[in-house]
């Protein structure tokens, strides 16, 4: 078959690179991904991985989009943010004009204990872009439960880690941190900002051990964590052992996986850098954005569309999602978000 009815012809500079080649781009083609998170790092990590042809995409995010995203969430625009879209739905919407030959899958949800098993059915390896540690060690206990690889990262500032993770071959992210950092010891974009390319740089190297991995080439996969500061222009990697001496490893040597049975993990998240709290959803039925617009019209700013209802009143803004979720903004305090949210949105 010639490269003008190859059905792989707008890959053919990738497939010259030897690693990969035809075989490693059919298989890339037949693989499936979870990318969980589609802020900084996810809308990166979700637009290198579509245009590399990995056949089927699911693309996870609880947020929406605001103005001050742009400067580093590349997938997005002024036109997005106009709409008020989710993430999850807008990037959906520019990755199938970038590759309408691939399968992409919104899902507008936060990852937790209820759905993490949905979300990553029949998926070959997860990519983290989330923004907390409490959705890591959850990703990490389902992927070590089930033996898919996953891929974490983050960054904040001019700094960014990631470490790609092979179940039963090298170290997760138990072995690494043992526990969560504490918040308060923790920089974020807001206390410590972020500039855009080290963004781009973990999420290429995020990316390209997902391509490793689905194109069957796991013995390319990096075993150390890489740490890479763009600002003094230090680039280093560090080797991690899986922790099967003492203390051992929770998660990959014990088993244990408290994230996963839902022993821990909070129902309400104070959202990184954002004066906002997340309210998880009750479980219920699906929420009627609608009648809630209606119930809500007399008290403040209503403004709403099939994906989401935003409320201003007082000096917040409350943020209702068709799955019960809630984000409510002015408060970084759990308490304080849940009385305004009962006060106006109902218990």
């Amino acid at each position: 078959m010639d490269a003008e009815t190859s059905p792989f012809e707008r890959y053919r500079r990738q497939m010259r690179f030897a690693p990969l080649g035809e075989e490693g781009q059919r298989r890339l083609r037949s693989s499936s991904v979870l990318v969980c998170g589609c802020g900084a790092l996810g809308s990166v990590i979700a637009d290198q991985l579509v245009r590399a042809g990995v056949g089927r995409v699911r693309i996870v995010d609880r947020d929406f989009l605001e103005r001050d995203n742009l400067h580093r969430q590349i997938l997005f625009d002024e036109r997005d943010v106009a709409e008020e879209l989710p993430k999850a739905v807008a990037a959906a919407r520019r990755l199938r004009q970038i590759n309408s030959e691939i399968e992409i899958e919104a899902e507008v949800a936060d990852v937790t204990v209820a759905n993490i098993a949905r979300l990553a059915a029949r998926v070959d390896a997860i990519v983290d872009g989330t923004d907390n540690f409490e959705t890591r060690y959850l990703l990490n206990d389902y992927a070590v439960a089930n033996n898919v690889p996953w891929v974490f990262g983050g960054c904040v500032g001019a700094e960014g880690q990631m470490l790609a993770i092979l179940p039963g071959e090298t170290a997760c992210l138990s072995c690494l941190l043992p526990e969560p950092p504490p918040a308060e010891l923790q920089p974020t974009c807001e206390t410590a900002g972020v500039i855009g390319p080290i963004v781009a740089t973990i999420a290429a190297l995020q990316s390209a051990e997902a391509l490793k991995i689905l194109s069957g080439h796991r013995e390319a996969v990096s075993r150390r964590l890489a740490v890479v500061d763009l600002w003094s222009n230090q680039l280093r990697t560090i080797g991690i052992s899986r922790a099967t001496g003492e203390p051992r490893c929770r998660t990959c040597v014990e088993r244990d996986f408290p994230w996963l049975d839902g022993r821990r993990g909070a129902a309400a998240i104070a959202l990184c850098g954002r004066n906002a709290v997340q309210l998880a959803s009750s479980g219920g039925e699906p929420t009627s954005l609608a009648q809630l617009a209606a119930k809500l019209a007399a008290v403040g700013k209503v403004f709403a569309n099939p994906y989401l209802l935003r409320l201003e009143v007082e000096k917040y803004r409350i943020t209702v999602f068709a799955d019960g979720r809630a984000i409510v903004g002015g408060t970084d305090d759990v308490a304080e978000a849940r009385v305004v949210h009962a006060r106006y949105v109902g218990g």
